[in-house]
């Protein structure tokens, strides 16, 4: 008996330790795209942000160089990050002294329409707290869209149980990080990507290929059809922000041509149409160029449509262009095809249309 008392109190103890390893040292061992998430949680805990701050999914994370625009900026935007994941961010940075001047969204359709690395990554990265997903969950169960609160919940345990342990960082959310990352093995390469992170001011590359041509999420979408939960809190993101009177851009990252080829011409109008609808409820968004911009493929780095680092500072650079003039502030001029590769797609364009789009 006193060596089972011995065997589960020296059990206990271990837990104990590996779980204050799991809480105060993930940098150690999580997944090398961690630091480039924790860097973006430094400069909004230390109100390091600048006139002009960056919300969106890993394209925009990928694609948008602050280095190279005519006003310091911060690149916000997360990989597979929602309307949820930014507005989070927004209401911290909301929260510093000094407020962005301008803030740029941008989203592909699939980031409208259904939920991507929310728990895995958003959740387990310690970007979204514990008072957001409080948040999500009510409003989830309110409007009766559960698809981002209940995705992958294959545990078994009751929700607010799992809220509670994701919230305090329970080891078996991590098991697989510390086994691949040998508990302690990934600190140094981590630290390394956390200060290239920070002088990037939160940019990161994901592929880095010379060109891909393989068809991303958008040619296989037949409609597009925004789930409820994320329409709502991409009205709140405008909502906020129009509170606060700070213009927002809507800037839609490139695809590659294989992909556009694939795109369905009704998805892409619906994707239009839906922007548009916001553009008139909220006189401060904007829609800037078109909502699908088509690159020559060898500007992307993977399948996924990421910009190579030749891609990333031909668009940055672009960007910085345009942003040396003034918001616009007409439909019309967002239709002016500004960051096409071509100019010639018409259907893409913003347009007026009579009523809110699916």
């Amino acid at each position: 008996m006193a060596y089972l008392r011995l065997l589960a109190l020296s059990a206990a103890v271990s837990f104990a330790l590996v779980w204050a390893w799991v809480a105060a040292a993930p940098m150690a061992f999580m997944e090398p795209e961690y630091p480039s998430w924790r860097a973006k949680q430094v400069m909004l805990e230390q109100c390091d942000l600048g006139d002009a701050i960056v919300l969106g999914d890993s394209r925009a994370a990928a694609d948008i160089l602050p280095a190279l625009l005519p006003m310091r900026a911060t690149n916000l935007a997360v990989g597979g990050g929602m309307p949820i994941e930014a507005y989070a961010a927004l209401a911290r940075a909301l929260a510093c002294p000094s407020s962005p001047r301008l803030v740029i969204i941008s989203f592909d359709p699939g980031h409208f329409t259904s939920p991507d690395l929310f728990w895995d990554r958003s959740v387990r990265f310690g970007f979204i707290s514990g008072s957001d997903v409080a948040a999500l969950r009510d409003a989830s169960r309110r409007i009766g869209d559960l698809s981002v609160y209940e995705a992958r919940h294959a545990d078994g345990l009751p929700s607010i149980l799992r809220d509670t342990l994701y919230r305090m960082r329970f080891p078996s959310y991590y098991a697989a990080s510390l086994i691949h990352g040998g508990g302690i093995l990934r600190w140094p390469g981590n630290r390394a990507r956390l200060r290239d992170a920070l002088a990037a001011r939160g940019q990161y590359y994901f592929g880095t290929a010379a060109g891909s041509d393989v068809v991303a999420v958008e040619g296989s979408m037949p409609a597009f059809r925004p789930l409820p939960i994320l329409d709502l809190y991409f009205d709140r993101l405008l909502a906020l922000l129009a509170a606060h009177a700070i213009p927002a851009w809507f800037i839609a990252m490139p695809v590659n041509e294989a992909t556009w080829r694939q795109v369905r011409p009704a998805m892409l109008d619906q994707f239009t149409a839906y922007l548009a609808g916001y553009e008139r409820r909220y006189p401060l968004f904007h829609v800037v160029g078109t909502v699908m911009p088509h690159w020559p493929d060898r500007f992307f780095g993977d399948q996924f449509c990421h910009l190579n680092p030749g891609g990333a500072r031909r668009f940055s650079a672009s960007l910085a262009q345009r942003l040396q003039d003034a918001p616009p502030s007409t439909q019309n001029e967002a239709q002016n095809g500004w960051l096409s590769e071509t100019g010639r797609d018409a259907s893409a364009r913003v347009r007026p249309i009579s009523k809110r789009g699916s």
